[in-house]
């Protein structure tokens, strides 16, 4: 049996119950904060003769997640781990928006809220993230349906290739994604923001896109740019990388991004499966 097994972890406050509500909802049995003194009673739940249970997914916090580690380190099926992260500054609002107590506060190892955020980043800093394959994922700037989104691009149960590629566009003056595996900056192309008809207009609307599009500069870029990005997915997708994040970024993350983003999923999602997401779209309108 093809059975799928997701171990979502990371920073508390990061999007945990999130990602595992978006896991269940695609029909994974989930199961939040399983004790690790219970870990041998899972052996029958993850039989691979019993048809009961083919995608499960366990939330874990940093305290166990070497346990969790070490007893899939046993098992003969690989599993996919999620480490979900976030910036400290993030968290502190997170929790103070929420109310809620942080794990290492309720567990004695910490008695601030700063403290809390610092013991457990330094706790997953030592942790050695060996077992399976490892999907990072910066919740930041994400939210919680954004995040669930990603989460679905990710597992679906009937992806054509087993190589997924997202393509996002940003803008600079709102942050770098922190879990892109390639940035490309597309700045030095002619913006259509100082044409007055397209300002308030986006790369997905047809007139920026064929603007952004047809300009001589757009166009070798565009060559230059293939060349580059068809190596580098051949080889990934040769060594068995699983997903790669490629943000593209201009200075709003409304124009020229949005534009060559849209241009890149066109080219490629025949070849993979991709998907496209456009961060920064009327960010500046909220």
């Amino acid at each position: 049996m093809n059975r799928k097994i997701v171990l979502v972890t990371g920073m508390s406050g990061a999007g945990k119950s999130s990602a595992m509500n978006a896991l269940e909802d695609m029909g994974y049995y989930c199961i939040d904060n399983f004790p690790k003194e219970l870990l041998p009673q899972l052996d029958e739940l993850l039989d691979t003769r019993s048809s009961q249970y083919p995608y499960v997914a366990l939330s874990v916090s940093a305290l166990d997640y070497l346990d969790f580690v070490t007893y899939f380190k046993n098992l003969t099926e690989p599993i996919s781990i999620v480490f979900l992260d976030c910036s400290n500054e993030e968290l502190l609002l997170r929790y103070r928006f929420t109310r809620r107590h942080h794990p290492m506060i309720a567990s004695n190892k910490a008695t601030t809220l700063e403290e809390a955020i610092e013991i457990e980043r330094d706790l997953f800093d030592h942790l050695q993230e060996s077992a399976g394959n490892t999907i990072h994922i910066d919740t930041t700037k994400l939210s919680s349906a954004s995040l669930a989104k990603r989460i679905r691009h990710r597992f679906q149960k009937f992806q054509s290739s087993p190589f997924t590629i997202t393509f996002q566009s940003f803008g600079f003056k709102h942050g770098v994604p922190m879990d892109a595996d390639m940035v490309i900056d597309v700045r030095f192309l002619p913006n259509p923001f100082y044409e007055p008809a397209l300002r308030e207009k986006t790369g997905n609307q047809k007139e920026v896109y064929d603007y952004v599009m047809e300009k001589p500069e757009t166009q070798d870029f565009i060559r230059r740019l293939k060349e580059y990005v068809d190596f580098v997915f051949t080889s990934y997708d040769a060594q068995n990388k699983s997903h790669m994040i490629v943000a593209i970024g201009c200075t709003g993350g409304q124009h020229r991004s949005v534009s060559i983003c849209n241009w890149l999923y066109d080219t490629y999602k025949e070849k993979y499966t991709c998907f496209k997401s456009h961060r920064d779209i009327g960010v500046d309108e909220v």
